[in-house]
């Protein structure tokens, strides 16, 4: 008896796509398995391919103890029949299904079989992936990183409510025989996908269930949605039936909103692919099936695409299917009612759905994106190419009905930058749109170079009352497939190509491409692949290859290390040199900008160089620049006479015997920092060791108070003697800022706010969260407040100015005119702080700061124990925190909205937190810092500075 039996299933109705490879594949991951006590149970229907039969045959002869064949009775004709003919023949103390193409992972079952043994689950499951697309691409539902995010075991399955929610079941997991047999767990026969049902009965079955992080099945294939909407639909009904009769109504409710996102939202984004016949077709299945109510939890557009698609709007699907992957292009009229609440859909029609939140009633005619549908390809007299469309009009802006408009059809060089228009024959209003034809010379007017120009992009551009709106062409996948074709002239000659040809982008847009048509042209590009891919050009594309290769050695930081630490360290010093960097060479800010500027503004002839990566923008003008890591940048480090920087430089780089190192550091410390990190202290020997090498390089280090000695300094090891109590040079601005407001008010503010285009008479609010990630996580993150919600609330009165960290992006939604700004790129959050009335923040060391300038923070910390717990923190922040902690965001809006009465509360526990935290912070660090550090250097200084110090390396 084996110890896992896997069922594969072979030729039965609804069987997915592949065949006799797709067995194979299969069978031979079984075989491949580093357990060796797993069966492969081949379960053939009487009807099956011969090509199959061939191959499971084949497959037991091969491993006659390790495959078995079944053959199942021949009324078994459905896959859900088949499935349940192999748990009847399984042998093994746990039971797999896989589906047809579907792999396992070399360790799956012995992943599997270990967890099943270890925590007596009846049930095990773990990740899979599915082809994404048609180049075999592999990728694991989103949702599945946090339900198995760790191996666990659960009592009730409702303690991972994600298994029966989302389509977590229907493969990558194993039954216990004998608890498969004692619950009677079936497929049901009379369901095309009886494998969405089996998996939820299953789990609310059985007791025990171990979820196994590990992945184990690969290559499980997207269904149809198109052809099986209606058999989809059946299933997930009856799974949701099933959650009701074990008394979880709320469970079925996310049952359904995740079944409209993870089946009915992806067939509306095939629309555009699918031919016309069959959309009207799914159209009418949709109409006739989906009968429920769309979920309102669902994003706006998803509500819309969902809702046209129960109406059985081919059309309106259509656009909706465009609007999903380009979310800021209004596709559609739409209407705006007496509150100023936007919907789907023009004047004198229901809206489909509330669409407020994009934000298009902030755009105007000319900036924003507007659906161009394509509704004609032709040829016209001449040979030319008639094209005729329709631009949509969002209803609340555009052209006034009568005003002039004129339009242009153009076609640009797809990576270049020739284009050639053609005029607009006509373009008029016709009820909520403008609808416009042209007639192109393709022929005669475009001449392509014919190598790399071989594709056109074609758009509108139309123009009223000075106004002008760019709109790409959009129309399905079978719009123009073999309309038209029109004769080429190539400036290269017709060997090059000799006809153009109209087709749809994978991006929906229409686009004209050369092709090679006539025999002269084919022939020619025949021999072209001939001469390219024949035994000498393969052995040339190897060399040039091989070359590239040890170029990009060269060039990689894994080479350049050794050759600066070996090397380029040896070189003599550059007196009065020094390279800055601040937060690794992102910005130019902090306080490397401030001792840079003191430096200039005490003219001392010292030779300054900055650091920048990925742009040089924000950088002064005369400043010298080097690319962080690049050779101009090591050979700068290893001749420098000091380097000052406040994030790190490069761990692997050694510092030179003749460098002194300035480390300004970024903030003080609330979480816990180096060797007190729990991330740090679990990693091997090694890892600690280059930590601490890397930290053995400062010579000097700032602190701004005695906290920063007993948490800073001692976490990362520092001597007393490197300590240097000036303060932060970056803190001299905020000391000077509040000394300005108190003596001459708060009017007017810095010059950045004009810059900015902020209200004197608003209250500006910058939310600046901390840096949630870490080592080899993703840079996105979500924002945790949310930005529409404060603009709708607060938007008359206050402007929010929002900050992500800068390893970090948010993406903001739109908003209304002044209501939120990003200042994510702006280099020096010191100027941000200046010209900040209230500061929202979590963890972050800007509070630190901020509170220099003695005005409100509000602390918004809604996961504050479970970031505490995992992180560690130096104090209890409630404690001392210099404002209002909340833990909601209607807390945090409550906050702001009495933010006087806080203020008064919290005034003296704010002076006293900037008074711990910033006892040295006096408005004086810079000039303190640049005496104790070059002090005696720039008399060392050369006298004068050359134009290739300034300007070169850039």
């Amino acid at each position: 008896m084996s110890d896992v039996s896997c069922v594969i299933t072979g030729g039965g109705d609804g069987e997915g796509p592949g065949g006799a490879d797709a067995l194979r594949a299969s069978v031979e991951s079984v075989l491949g398995q580093s357990m060796r006590a797993a069966e492969a149970l081949v379960v053939l229907a009487s009807a099956a391919d011969p090509a199959v039969r061939t191959t499971a045959r084949a497959l037991a002869a091969r491993a006659p103890e390790r495959v078995r064949l079944v053959h199942a009775d021949p009324a078994a004709r459905t896959t859900g029949a088949l499935r349940n003919a192999g748990l009847d023949a399984a042998t093994g103390r746990y039971v797999l299904v896989l589906g047809s193409g579907e792999r396992l992972q070399k360790h799956a079952c012995r992943n599997l079989w270990q967890a099943g043994e270890t925590s007596r689950a009846d049930l095990i499951a773990g990740r899979w992936s599915r082809i994404a697309d048609e180049s075999g691409k592999e990728r694991e539902p989103s949702w599945q990183g946090e339900l198995f995010a760790r191996s666990r075991t659960l009592t009730r399955f409702t303690e991972a409510p994600q298994l029966v929610v989302r389509d977590a079941l229907v493969t990558g997991f194993c039954l216990r025989r004998e608890a498969a047999r004692r619950h009677g767990l079936r497929y049901e026969e009379d369901l095309a996908h009886g494998e969405i049902l089996f998996g939820p009965i299953a789990a609310a079955s059985v007791g025990r269930i171990a979820l196994v992080r590990r992945l184990i099945v690969t290559g499980r294939a997207v269904p149809d949605r198109a052809r099986d909407l209606i058999a989809l639909v059946e299933a997930h009904r009856r799974v949701a039936n099933t959650l009701v009769a074990h008394g979880l109504p709320e469970l079925r409710e996310e049952r359904e909103k995740a079944f409209h996102r993870d089946h009915l939202v992806p067939l509306v984004r095939s629309f555009p692919a699918l031919p016309a016949v069959r959309r009207d077709r799914v159209a009418a299945a949709a109409a006739r099936t989906l009968t429920g109510p769309v979920p309102p939890e669902l994003p706006p557009l998803e509500r819309v695409a969902v809702s046209l698609l129960g109406r059985g709007d081919t059309e309106g699907v259509l656009a909706a299917a465009y609007a999903l992957s380009r979310p800021a292009t209004v596709c559609a009229p739409l209407t705006t009612g007496a509150d100023g609440r936007v919907g789907w859909g023009g004047e004198g029609e229901e809206p489909v759905a509330d669409i407020t939140e994009l934000g298009h009633q902030y755009r105007r005619f000319g900036e924003m994106r507007l659906m161009n549908r394509l509704t004609r390809c032709a040829a016209a007299d001449g040979g030319r190419l008639l094209l005729e469309g329709r631009l949509v009009l969002p209803g609340h802006t555009g052209p006034a009905p009568g005003a002039p408009l004129t339009a242009s059809l153009e076609f640009r060089a797809r990576g270049g930058a020739r284009a050639v228009a053609f005029p607009a024959e006509v373009v008029r209003h016709e009820g909520t749109g403008i609808t416009w034809r042209a007639r192109a010379d393709v022929a005669r007017r475009l001449r392509p170079v014919g190598v790399r120009d071989t594709a056109w992009d074609a758009r509108l551009i139309v123009e009223a009352d000075g106004v002008r709106s760019v709109s790409d062409l959009f129309a399905p996948q079978d719009q123009v497939a073999g309309a038209v074709r029109f004769a080429a002239r190539p400036r290269l000659g017709r060997l090059a190509g000799d006809t153009w040809e109209p087709y749809i982008t994978v991006k929906d847009h229409f686009a004209l491409r050369l092709a090679a048509r006539r025999r002269p042209a084919r022939t020619a590009h025949r021999l072209v692949r001939y001469a390219t891919r024949f035994r000498p050009a393969r052995k040339a594309k190897l060399l040039v290859r091989a070359l590239r290769k040890r170029l990009d050695r060269y060039r990689s930081r894994g080479f350049k290390a050794p050759a600066y630490n070996t090397w380029l360290t040896r070189l003599p010093v550059r007196r009065g040199s020094v390279v800055f960097e601040s937060h690794m060479g992102t910005c130019y800010g902090d306080s490397p900008r401030a001792l840079y500027e003191e430096i200039r503004r005490q003219g001392l002839k010292l030779h300054a160089t900055w650091s920048y990566d990925p742009s040089p923008a924000g950088f002064p003008d005369d400043a010298r620049l080097v690319r962080r890591w690049s050779w101009r940048y090591l050979w700068a480090l290893a001749r420098a006479e000091y380097w000052v920087d406040n994030q790190g430089f490069p761990q692997h780089l050694r510092k030179p015997r003749h460098t002194t190192y300035l480390q300004t550091w970024h903030g003080s410390a609330y979480k816990r920092m180096g060797f007190d990190e729990t991330r740090v202290r679990l990693q091997n020997a090694p890892q600690r060791e280059r930590l601490q090498q890397a930290v053995d390089r400062f010579d000097h280090f700032l602190v701004r108070s005695e906290h920063d000695v007993n948490t800073l300094a001692r976490a990362y090891r520092l001597p007393e003697e490197r300590l240097l109590r000036t303060g932060y040079p970056r803190n001299d601005a905020l000391i000077a800022e509040r000394t300005r407001a108190e003596t001459e008010g708060r009017l007017p503010r810095p010059p950045l706010a004009g810059e900015l285009g902020l209200d004197d008479h608003k209250k500006t609010v910058l939310y600046a969260p901390t840096f949630r990630g870490g080592p080899g996580k993703q840079r996105k993150s979500r924002l945790l407040l949310d930005v529409r919600e404060f603009a709708e609330r607060f938007g008359g009165t206050h402007t929010l100015l929002v900050r992500a960290h800068y390893l970090e992006s948010a993406r903001l939604p739109v908003c209304p005119p002044g209501t939120v700004v990003d200042v994510s790129r702006h280099h020096d959050v010191s100027e941000l702080l200046a010209i900040t009335d209230v500061l929202v923040t979590d963890y972050s060391s800007i509070m630190f700061d901020f509170a220099l300038l003695d005005r409100p923070v509000v602390l918004f910390a809604p996961d504050l124990e479970a970031y505490a717990a995992e992180r560690g923190s130096y104090f209890d922040l409630r404690e001392r925190a210099p404002g209002p902690v909340t833990a909601t965001q209607d807390e945090l809006f409550t906050a702001l909205a009495e933010l006087k009465k806080s203020d008064t509360r919290y005034a003296d526990q704010r002076r006293a937190f900037a008074e711990k935290f910033g006892a040295y912070d006096r408005g004086d660090a810079a000039r303190a810092t640049v005496a104790a550090l070059f002090g005696t250097a720039a008399s060392r200084g050369d006298r004068h500075t050359t134009d290739h110090d300034r300007g070169a390396g850039r």
